[in-house]
């Protein structure tokens, strides 16, 4: 009788030190990269040539949203590997704010695109067009229109009971299908996810031709144009990387009913660093590194030494 009681116990062994591993290797990453993404924000405040710039003023929302979303998406899958359930009220609340966060940077993108496209395009007219004001009125303009859409999903609420739901827990851990089972709303989200994804490309596609096609004008600051387009391509990259969220739960559905166990939780793992982890960091990488006015600021606070700034 003993045989079963160990193979019980050391298979209880084995989840506990899986989900241990899980978390180590989801946790690690997301913590450096949110240490990366906070220092560089507190960079962007520190000085009045970020504070007071167009380009750094959209940076710096676009930051606050892939941070606020990384969080919560490491706090969300923590508790889906403790297997920790939730009740239908936080977890609405959390997928909400979640969705809020998820929705701002692909707009963010589209107006720092643009932005690029009238400094090539049109750089006698840059500083009237992009001013604090108008950049002011278009990161508002992005929070309202992805609130908005948070609205909208929710209005497909009214069609179930929400008596008592406040204090019940759910069944299973906190996804926007166990939370919100509505076909209804499925159909919504993927109609919204389609549009802004085929609305954005074609704004960063049509900022990256106008970008080429002034660059042969011999008017044009080449150097100019050429880290322009570099930008663009990488706001592609971005774009496309920012919405590959929502292809995450449906690829580990379709994954769990074809692979073993163990195969499943490694594959969730790497799922999630490349779909959710990765896409909010990509913003740090590239402004952080990439831009000559951000970089000696970034390292002098990340290496705590003097860099020429």
């Amino acid at each position: 009788m003993s045989l079963p009681l160990n193979s019980t116990t050391e298979q209880q062994y084995q989840s506990v030190l899986e989900r241990i591993v899980v978390s180590f290797l989801s946790t690690a990453p997301a913590c450096f990269f949110l240490f990366i993404n906070g220092t560089l924000m507190f960079c962007l405040r520190s000085k009045p040539v970020f504070r007071y710039t167009c380009r750094y003023i959209l940076l710096y929302n676009l930051l606050v949203a892939d941070t606020a979303q990384l969080v919560m998406s490491q706090v969300m899958f923590l508790l889906a590997v403790g297997r920790v359930k939730l009740t239908y009220a936080l977890c609405g609340t959390i997928k909400t704010a979640a969705n809020l966060t998820a929705g701002i940077s692909p707009l963010i993108l589209v107006a720092m695109s643009l932005e690029r496209y009238v400094a090539v395009c049109h750089p006698l007219r840059h500083a009237s067009i992009i001013t604090t004001r108008n950049t002011a009125v278009a990161v508002i303009t992005t929070w309202a229109f992805s609130s908005l859409n948070n609205v909208t999903r929710n209005l497909f609420l009214l069609e179930h009971s929400l008596e008592n739901l406040g204090s019940v827990l759910m069944q299973d851990y906190c996804t926007d299908v166990a939370w919100f089972p509505n076909p209804l709303r499925e159909y919504y989200d993927r109609a919204y996810t389609a549009f802004v994804f085929v609305s954005a490309s074609l704004a960063v596609i049509s900022s990256y031709t106008g970008v080429v096609i002034a660059a042969k004008s011999a008017s044009t600051d080449k150097g100019l144009a050429r880290k322009a387009r570099k930008t663009l391509l990488l706001h592609l990259v971005q774009l496309g990387l920012s919405l590959s969220y929502t292809i995450h739960y449906p690829l580990l559905t379709g994954l769990a009913r074809t692979v073993r166990r163990l195969v499943f939780v490694w594959v969730q793992n790497v799922f999630y660093v490349l779909f959710i982890i990765l896409p909010r960091c990509l913003t740090s990488l590239i402004y952080g590194l990439g831009d000559q006015t951000i970089r000696p600021v970034l390292l002098h606070h990340l290496c705590c030494r003097r860099v020429g700034v």
